[in-house]
């Protein structure tokens, strides 16, 4: 179906009774969070309660989000969309916002299929009218992380209200920044430095950073007991055997070489679900997104169908076995705040990946902000201790040097072997060796963003965007403004 088509699409729903059978669904969302878990292997995470939510139904152990960032990535698991798709290109505290306030979405599909719809903590995209939930509760991104127990308290509430089916949204604000070593005696036994290490991804591993890595693994390891009573309050309401929980991170960890970018670091993340009596407890390594979750959810719930939405249903994972499955998984990036602007698309293969700047040799204006948020990070956790940043590059390998610097000021094209070189450190695109490898992906790239019809492909809107967006300094300004992207993306 055409952009426009999608776009113009208006929901004409009729209430129906629901089907005998439909499944409750509790879709809970972490902050910040990529696969470190427990049940993906990672050495530091302290995650019982995620882990046995993991052994109980599905571990994907390769699912990645459209965009890594929070507003973006929300806009498209609820939508079924890219961002290039919904319009929330940016954060909806910079006023970023969906094309169209009657943009199908999970809770308006599910309402009118006879279900009754709550979200606990934040929403965070534009215009929240557009998601018309019965129940709003802890409607802040609560990062002070005050009353945490109302999270299971809320939730407790609403499961209990009745006996149609439900679809409750819970929110976490861990582990988001700031990273908080300990909240209402939570973990209980809080790792330090000694106990951690920074991520593989990052390359680069100062000793000053551990005490901020240790908090991060807290805050993870704080969240996970939250879910813990979450699956608690769902137990005990009797209704776990008829609900499909899904468990997700929004995208990967905000450090070096992850949130805000293309990388793997920052597009993989944690992806649990389970579906007691329909889903075998299994790991599939298929490619998945989150744009598959609305198509997924409206099947389970025998729901009316959205045409047009590019993702699939994963009722054909939900059994071991070989199944036909996509080859190439895209992913895309466009700004957070209107700051750092700066334009990516990128594809992966089995083996292969390639991310597109559509600015090239331009600086990335995020790559000194990450920077100086980390560093501020540090001097929360260990007052008096900075990192000599530019030292600790210059003396790490050349092979960690180059990626910094082309993160810095990336070319056209970069293409990994993940294969070899899982955390992308070596770009391969003028590699003549590698010129098969590099033009069948920019084909894929290029088929994928004519069939999505992305409007970025206009050298014209192009630079119209970056001409309008850049002209913005401040979130102050932003929201005394409307943006106007939404009107000549698709030439309205």
């Amino acid at each position: 179906m055409a952009m426009k088509q999608i776009l113009l699409q208006l929901s004409v729903f009729v209430n129906l009774a629901v089907s005998a059978g439909a499944p409750n669904i509790l879709l809970i969302v972490s902050e910040d969070n990529g696969p470190e878990l427990g049940c993906y292997g990672d050495p530091y995470a302290r995650t019982p309660h995620l882990d046995r939510l993991a052994s109980e139904g599905i571990r994907f152990d390769r699912a990645f989000v459209p965009q890594a960032g929070c507003s973006q990535s929300r806009a498209s698991l609820l939508t079924g969309l890219y961002p290039h798709q919904h319009g929330q290109i940016g954060l909806a505290t910079w006023n970023f916002r969906l094309y169209r306030d009657d943009m199908p979405n999970l809770p308006r599909s599910l309402k009118a299929s006879g279900y009754r719809t709550g979200i606990i903590g934040k929403l965070h995209v534009n215009p929240a009218a557009a998601f018309p939930f019965d129940s709003h509760k802890i409607t802040s991104a609560n990062f002070k992380r005050e009353n945490l127990s109302d999270y299971a308290k809320f939730a407790s509430e609403f499961i209990n209200l009745g006996e149609e089916p439900f679809f409750l949204s819970v929110n976490y604000p861990d582990p988001h920044d700031p990273w908080l070593r300990q909240v209402d005696g939570l973990p209980k036994h809080p790792q330090t430095g000694v106990d951690v290490r920074a991520m593989p991804f990052m390359g680069i591993d100062p000793s000053a950073w551990r005490e901020m890595i240790a908090d991060y693994y807290n805050c993870i390891s704080r969240m996970d007991t939250l879910v813990g009573d979450l699956l608690s309050v769902l137990e005990e309401s009797g209704k776990a055997e008829d609900t499909i929980v899904i468990y997700l991170g929004d995208h990967g960890a905000d450090m070096l070489r992850a949130k805000r970018t293309c990388y793997e670091g920052g597009m993989r993340i944690p992806l649990l679900v389970r579906w007691p009596g329909r889903i075998e407890a299994q790991v599939r390594d298929e490619f998945v997104s989150t744009i598959d979750l609305m198509p997924t959810l409206l099947a389970a719930a025998d729901a009316a169908p959205v045409a047009g939405l590019p993702g699939r249903k994963w009722q054909a994972l939900f059994k071991p076995g070989s199944v036909e499955w996509r080859s190439h998984l895209f992913t895309e990036y466009h700004m957070h705040a209107a700051s750092n602007f700066f334009p990516q698309r990128a594809v992966r293969s089995e083996r292969f990946k390639l991310i597109e700047n559509l600015f090239p040799d331009e600086v990335h204006p995020d790559d000194e902000a990450t920077l100086r948020k980390m560093v501020g990070e540090v001097k929360i956790s260990s007052p008096g201790v900075t990192v000599d940043y530019h030292r600790v590059i210059a003396e790490a390998a050349v092979e960690i040097r180059d990626a910094y610097g082309r993160m810095r000021q990336p070319p056209r094209f970069e293409l990994y072997d993940l294969k070899n070189d899982p955390y992308e450190f070596n770009n391969l695109a003028e590699a003549k060796t590698y010129e098969v490898e590099l033009r069948e992906l920019q084909q894929r790239l290029d088929n994928w963003r004519r069939q999505t019809e992305e409007p970025l492909m206009n050298e014209a809107v192009l630079h119209r965007l970056s001409a309008e967006v850049r002209s913005v300094k401040t979130k102050k300004e932003s929201k005394a403004r409307a943006w106007q992207y939404p009107g000549y993306f698709f030439g309205d």
